[in-house]
C-alpha cells in the first residue's frame, strides 16, 4: 500500500461511486483526460497538490495522472475533505493522499510537509499555504520546482504579495484569474454551494430573512443573487466604491457593516480579508444571528473576539453549528467553525462548474510545464486562447452552438479606415 493518511480505507468503494458521479458531469475534463492519456504531457513530473479533497478534485487528480504526472495530494482546509474520496484515491488510483476531515492544525501542517516530502517539480495550490510553507521552511527545495498553479482569489493575493516582496522564486499560474474560473466557479459555484452549506447546517428558511453579504466580488455577486432568488432581503457591505455602486445598481441595499449588523439574520463573509466581522459588529447583532464564511481562511470572522464575549464555551447546537451565549444572554450561531461553509457543511461547488475550473488546472499545468523555462518568477494569467477553448468545449458538451464571424466582419474589426 502506498503511503497515506486518510480516515478509513474501507470507505473507498463509496468514494469511487462519488467520483464516478462527479465525472459524469465533467465532460470537458473527460475530453482533456483522453488527450492526456495519449500524449502524456506531464510524463514524470512530480506534482504536489494542496486542494480541497472532493470528488471533483479526484477527477482532476486522475486526469493529471493520465497525463503522466506523479502526484501527492493533501488537503487545503481542515474541514473540506470528503473522507470516502480520499480513501478511493489511495485504494483505487494509488495516489498518496494526506487528508482527514476535521484534522487539527498540527496534522494539517504535517500533511503539507508530507506533500513537500515528494520533492515537487510543480505545485498546485488552493490558498498558497503549500507555496508559502515551501518558501519559508524548505528554501533548499525551491530550486527543484519549475512552476506552480493557484486556484483561489486568496492565494493569488498572497502570491502577488510575495512578488512585491521579491520572495516568490518560481512562476505561478493564477488559475483563478481566467474567465472560465472566476466568472463561473466563483459566481455560480460559490453562490449555490454557500447557500447549500448554510441551509444544510441550519435548515432555516431564507425567504423573508435579511442576508448580509460582506464583499461584492465574483463570489459575493453569486451569493447575493442566489439568496435574493430564494426570497431573502439582501444587504451588501463593501469597502470598494466601484463594487458598492455595482451592488446598488444590481438592486441590493448597500450600507456599512455596522448598520447591517443591527438588522441582519444571516451574515456571510466572502472578502479574503481578516476580521471583517469584528467584536463591535457582534456586540449589536440580534439574538439568534447566524455567522458564516465562504472565504478561503477562517480569519474573516473574529472568532477569538466572539469567544471572549461569551459567558461559557459554545455548545454544538447542530452539526456545524456552534452556539455562543454572550454575557447579555444573546445567542450567536457560528457555522462550520468559521471555515468555508460550502465545504464544511456541504460538498462544495457542483461538478458541472468545477469541470471548467479543473480544466483550467489541467491545461494550466500543461502550459506551465511547456513554458516554465521562459518565465521569470511572477504570477501569470492563463492564455486567452486556452480560456476560450475551455468555454468552447463546455458549450460543445452541452450541445450549444454559436455564430462565427464572417471574413468581412473579421476584416472590418481589424481595420481602422472604414468609418461613418
Amino acid at each position: 500500500m502506498i503511503e497515506h493518511d486518510v480516515k478509513d480505507l474501507n470507505l473507498a468503494t463509496a468514494g469511487r461511486y462519488k467520483i464516478e458521479w462527479a465525472e459524469s458531469q465533467m465532460p470537458v475534463l473527460r475530453l482533456i483526460r483522453e488527450r492526456f492519456a495519449k500524449e502524456r504531457p506531464l510524463n514524470g513530473v512530480r506534482v504536489s497538490a494542496c486542494l480541497h479533497v472532493t470528488s471533483e478534485t479526484a477527477a482532476l487528480m486522475r486526469t493529471l495522472q493520465a497525463g503522466g504526472a506523479d502526484i501527492v495530494l493533501c488537503a487545503s482546509n481542515p474541514l473540506s475533505t470528503q473522507d470516502e474520496v480520499a480513501a478511493s484515491l489511495v485504494v483505487n488510483d494509488e495516489i498518496p493522499v494526506y487528508a482527514v476531515k476535521g484534522e487539527d492544525n498540527k496534522t494539517y501542517y504535517q500533511h503539507l510537509n508530507a506533500a513537500l516530502d515528494h520533492h515537487p517539480q510543480m505545485t498546485m495550490d488552493d490558498g498558497c499555504d503549500l507555496v508559502s510553507l515551501l518558501h519559508k521552511e524548505r528554501p533548499n527545495q525551491v530550486a527543484e520546482v519549475i512552476a506552480g498553479t493557484e486556484e483561489t482569489t486568496t492565494g493569488v493575493i498572497r502570491l502577488r504579495a510575495m512578488v512585491k516582496d521579491s520572495a516568490l522564486k518560481y512562476p505561478v499560474l493564477a488559475v483563478n484569474d481566467s474567465m472560465t474560473k472566476h466568472f463561473f466557479d466563483n459566481r455560480y459555484g460559490t453562490g449555490q454551494s454557500t447557500i447549500d452549506g448554510i441551509v444544510r447546517a441550519t435548515n432555516i428558511l431564507l425567504a423573508g430573512r435579511t442576508v448580509v453579504v460582506c464583499g461584492y466580488g465574483w463570489c459575493g455577486r453569486g451569493l447575493a443573487s442566489r439568496a435574493k432568488g430564494m426570497g431573502a432581503h439582501v444587504i451588501v457591505t463593501e469597502v470598494d466604491p466601484l463594487k458598492a455602486i455595482e451592488a446598488l445598481m444590481d438592486g441590493y441595499q448597500v450600507m456599512p457593516l455596522m448598520d447591517a449588523a443591527k438588522v441582519g439574520d444571516v451574515f456571510v463573509t466572502v472578502t479574503g480579508n481578516k476580521n471583517v466581522i469584528d467584536a463591535h459588529h457582534m456586540a449589536v447583532m440580534k439574538d439568534g444571528a447566524i455567522l458564516s464564511n465562504s472565504g478561503h481562511f477562517n480569519a474573516e470572522i473574529n472568532i477569538p473576539a466572539l469567544e471572549a464575549m461569551s459567558a461559557d464555551a459554545p455548545r454544538q447546537a447542530r452539526p456545524f453549528v456552534q452556539q455562543y451565549t454572550l454575557r447579555d444572554g444573546r445567542k450567536l450561531n457560528l457555522l462550520g467553525e468559521g471555515r468555508l461553509i460550502n465545504l464544511a457543511a456541504a460538498e462544495g461547488h457542483p461538478a458541472a462548474v468545477m469541470d471548467m475550473s479543473f480544466a483550467n488546472q489541467a491545461l494550466g499545468a500543461e502550459f506551465m510545464r511547456q513554458n516554465a523555462g521562459a518565465l521569470a518568477p511572477d504570477v501569470y494569467t492563463i492564455p486567452e486562447e486556452i480560456d476560450r477553448e475551455i468555454a468552447r468545449l463546455k458549450l460543445h458538451s452541452l450541445g450549444v452552438t454559436i455564430d462565427a464571424l464572417t471574413d468581412e466582419q473579421r476584416e472590418y474589426l481589424a481595420s481602422w479606415q472604414e468609418g461613418t
